[in-house]
């Protein structure tokens, strides 16, 4: 089995809205839910949990019927950080799931995921182990602030973006040593991982794969939606 486990707690500070981030409407649908929808359309998904704030646990299960996303099984409640709440996510899956259910942690304001990064990281997942969605840093990099003096080799950085594929069992381990070890507020679950010496095994990310953080990564959004392939085209 595999579950998409959907993060979208986060209260959206930065964006500046009376709204949670997730929960803006873009074309007339919540954020979340033009993720939700990446992931119900993949025939290697089976099923879909989501991690979201105590009072918008309703707004997901009602949008879920309202856009027919059949595979939402599970709404667990975030936590005071991206860690804790993919973590509380986790708890909530193993309730009814065995430790090798594969597991794809993603950010659930990330909503342009389509099928080929969906299934690159299912392939590298089978391959290696475990696969983290990244893509190479094109820009020249600096270490340090104004009037800094030292590069960094663009072609020694990745950029790591979501999904994340590992094995149920593997990622609840990962949340019982970051407590053993008082490992707190990771960015992401790959930083997690490699605080704790395991390896990163990159699967296919895309610049179109952003992150959505500000109102003009919202108009970026929307620009790509306008422009999506429909995928018969060469390169899609």
């Amino acid at each position: 089995m595999t579950v998409a486990l959907l993060t979208a707690a986060g209260t959206g500070t930065r964006m500046g809205q009376d709204v949670p981030k997730q929960f803006l409407h873009v074309n007339d649908k919540p954020i979340i839910v033009h993720t939700m929808e990446r992931f119900e359309r993949n025939p290697q998904i089976d099923a879909i949990c989501v991690v979201t704030l105590p009072s918008w646990v309703e707004f997901v299960r009602a949008y879920a019927k309202q856009f027919s996303i059949t595979k939402l099984r599970w709404i667990a409640h975030g936590g005071d950080t991206g860690q804790q709440s993919i973590c509380n996510g986790l708890d909530t899956i193993a309730q009814d799931c065995p430790g090798e259910t594969v597991v794809m942690v993603h950010d659930g304001n990330r909503p342009m995921v389509d099928d080929g990064i969906i299934c690159d990281s299912l392939a590298v997942f089978r391959e290696k182990g475990s696969a983290v969605a990244a893509i190479p840093c094109a820009e020249v990099v600096f270490r340090g602030g104004d009037g800094a003096t030292e590069e960094i080799p663009r072609e020694e950085l990745w950029r790591t973006q979501t999904p994340h594929t590992y094995t149920l069992a593997k990622l609840r381990w990962a949340c019982d040593e970051a407590k053993v070890r008082g490992l707190k507020g990771m960015a992401a679950m790959c930083q997690l991982m490699c605080r704790l010496g395991e390896a990163a095994h990159y699967s296919r990310g895309s610049e179109k794969n952003l992150k959505l953080t500000t109102l003009d990564d919202i108009d970026i959004f929307k620009a790509l939606l306008k422009t999506e392939r429909s995928g018969w085209e060469k390169g899609a």
